[in-house]
């Protein structure tokens, strides 16, 4: 009886064990994502003989001014068969104070090919990172990469309808101006 019990528990000590190896998260985060000139690319390597592991991938960037700033980025991954590789499982946007979600990506493609795309219309001042999660679906290295777009927001046509309008106020007022002191 007391050999069955230990075997038992040896089994099920294992069995936790070996699933507790395939619950694992690889990869490196946090990142430092260089924004310079408004772009930058990111991503990561995952080693070979982590199959069934997860990884969750931080890029951390921050926003500087004070109006609003657009937001755009892509990631990829591209194995031989969906059974190969990696899958891209999420991609989101947070901001890194308070772990608030800004944006949720939005899959474009999945299988050999995965792309996952996230929008922003109006960041403001401030620390944020992008947030890459999968699972690698087979023992091989894999790895994925992207692309971020960080502009300034395009004026409204109305800015420039106001702005014309005020060069044209200033223009009547200067020639005004003029006028009177010759006369």
């Amino acid at each position: 009886m007391k050999k069955s019990l230990i075997a038992a528990a040896v089994f099920a000590t294992a069995s936790f064990g070996s699933s507790a190896v395939m619950a694992q998260t690889v990869g490196t985060t946090p990142q430092v994502l260089d924004l310079t000139d408004g772009t930058g690319f990111f991503g990561d390597t995952l080693a070979a003989g982590n199959s069934g592991a997860s990884f969750n991938d931080h890029f951390t960037f921050s926003v500087e001014g004070t109006t609003g700033w657009t937001f755009d980025a892509v990631v990829s991954s591209i194995s031989r068969s969906a059974s190969t590789g990696l899958d891209i499982t999420g991609l989101s946007l947070y901001s890194a104070t308070g772990d608030t979600l800004i944006a949720e990506g939005v899959m474009g493609s999945s299988g050999a090919l995965d792309v996952w795309t996230v929008s922003s219309g109006s960041l403001a001042a401030g620390d944020y990172y992008l947030a890459v999660s999968g699972n690698l679906v087979s023992a091989d290295a894999a790895s994925f990469g992207g692309a971020v777009s960080l502009a300034a927001p395009v004026p409204e046509p109305e800015t420039y309808g106001m702005m014309l309008a005020g060069l044209g106020v200033v223009g009547f007022l200067a020639r005004r101006r003029k006028a009177a002191k010759q006369a």
